[in-house]
């Protein structure tokens, strides 16, 4: 428990040989009784898992913050009812997922199916272990896809207490498996296996790069939802308060540990002092404290890894000539706790402005005008969200079309739904999900060629 510093559970350690045997085991469901099932009964067991989260939807919850830090607060108003409409999302997807007939030539009836991927394997980050292991798990299993599904070792629970679900739900065993061990080991395994046809994965760039090399083998699919050192750019017209308070949330909401964080906030020169005192009035009034209270705004970095790395790059900064505002240190003597920092005086070229902390550390970069603000926006390795808040309806039309990421937030900062495809490109990764996109994702076409004679 990162709050405490306590251990509260004992898990299986996933070896290769564990995998193998998972793998073994979705791919003989995959040619059983799954494969031949009805898309509509698929999608009928979707909604039993769904009924059966909301059921033991505090147990839930209680798991997730206690393995990885997350308030309980932020879990049943965001991540829980995340989980439960992707289920039904894709439920409703499952009997849809249509092919095209294609007048090819008049001698022939020419069509496309969309058939299943195979056996996927399901890498799930810490950050958001029952959410985004959900927008995975759920749209491979309406295209009636197998999985393989290997949780971050730190933030093991909720998977293997969803694997409980699955079975109790009715999906057949050998559909749904839950391997946790180490990425170098378990993941490994996985992303090398052979008879993997494809691997979904969120986390880290030096990560991804790995998977890749390693999905060479057999020449798998990839899906890869990597980093991001997202601009959150303030000008003057805009609603200083409610620009303030969203930017505030964007890089303090999960402790900083969200791969779209708004970490880089580029505010106008004529307004720059003032969203740095905002944004500091904000940092000091978070509520620091036991993530099992509902008062608490903030709760823990994951592990003391994570958290000896924020500080790490928080000494980084100030080494670089980068002012602390407010916070800058471990907020508590015992559990995992980084004060909520704001750094003012930060340039475009500081390592603290171009490389992910993924923690509670927001920087301040001050811009001169709109080419200023697209130049620093646009210029790191990643590019997968920004916002932008401005009243000036032809200045966020135009930054929506030139600013380098997969989401722009306009007047806004962070929403996002199972409906809108989701991902970014450079070292934010490649392909998207969410949506019918992800459909594409766990399927591959088929043409059928029927010759009709004359």
């Amino acid at each position: 428990n990162p709050a405490t510093e306590q251990v509260i559970a004992q898990v299986a350690e996933a070896g290769v040989e564990d995998v193998d045997v998972a793998v073994r085991s979705a791919r003989k469901a995959l040619d059983g009784e799954w494969g031949h099932m009805k898309a509509s009964d698929r999608g009928r067991l979707l909604l039993k898992l769904a009924d059966l989260i909301k059921r033991d939807e505090e147990e839930l919850v209680m798991l997730e913050s206690l393995d990885s830090g997350k308030p309980v607060s932020a879990i049943r108003r965001q991540d829980l009812p995340a989980v439960i409409d992707t289920l039904v999302y894709y439920a409703g997807m499952a009997d849809k997922i249509n092919g095209q007939v294609i007048p090819a030539r008049a001698d022939a009836l020419t069509y496309t199916v969309r058939e299943p991927v195979g056996v996927v394997g399901v890498i799930i980050p810490w950050n958001f272990p029952l959410m985004i292991g959900m927008w995975k798990m759920a749209p491979a299993l309406a295209c009636g896809c197998t999985l393989v599904v290997k949780p971050a070792e730190i933030t093991p629970l909720t998977a293997l207490k969803i694997g409980e679900l699955a079975l109790e739900a009715g999906f057949p065993a050998g559909v749904v498996n839950v391997v946790p061990g180490f990425g170098k080991v378990a993941g490994q395994a996985l992303v090398d296996h052979p008879d993997v046809d494809k691997v979904t994965f969120t986390g880290s760039p030096t990560v991804g790069r790995q998977i890749l090399q390693g999905a060479a083998g057999n020449l798998k699919r990839v899906t890869l939802e990597l980093g991001g050192k997202s601009a959150n750019i303030i000008f003057p017209d805009a609603d200083i308060d409610a620009a303030v308070k969203a930017a505030g949330s964007g890089i303090f909401f999960n402790t900083g540990q969200v791969c779209s964080a708004g970490s880089r906030i580029l505010a106008h020169a004529d307004i720059y002092d003032e969203v740095v005192e905002r944004l500091a009035a904000r940092a000091k009034s978070m509520r620091i404290g036991d993530p099992l209270e509902t008062s608490t705004s903030m709760g823990p970095l994951v592990s003391e890894v994570q958290m000896n790395r924020v500080l790490s790059y928080i000494d980084i900064g100030r080494g670089e000539g980068a002012r602390v505002v407010t916070g800058g240190a471990r907020a508590t003597d015992k559990g995992y706790y980084v004060q909520p920092t704001v750094f003012a005086g930060v340039e475009h070229e500081m390592r603290v402005s171009q490389e992910e902390i993924f923690g509670p550390v927001a920087t301040v970069i001050k811009f001169k005008d709109d080419d200023d603000a697209l130049r620093i926006a646009n210029g790191t390795v990643y590019s997968l969200a920004a916002g932008v808040w401005s009243a000036d309806i032809a200045r966020v039309h135009r930054f929506a079309r030139q600013l380098k990421a997969g989401t722009v937030w306009i007047n806004t900062y962070g929403p996002t739904d199972i409906r809108l495809p989701w991902g970014g490109a450079r070292d934010s990764g490649f392909g998207r999900e969410h949506g019918d996109m992800a459909i594409e994702n766990f399927t591959e076409p088929k043409v059928v060629w029927i010759n009709t004679g004359r």
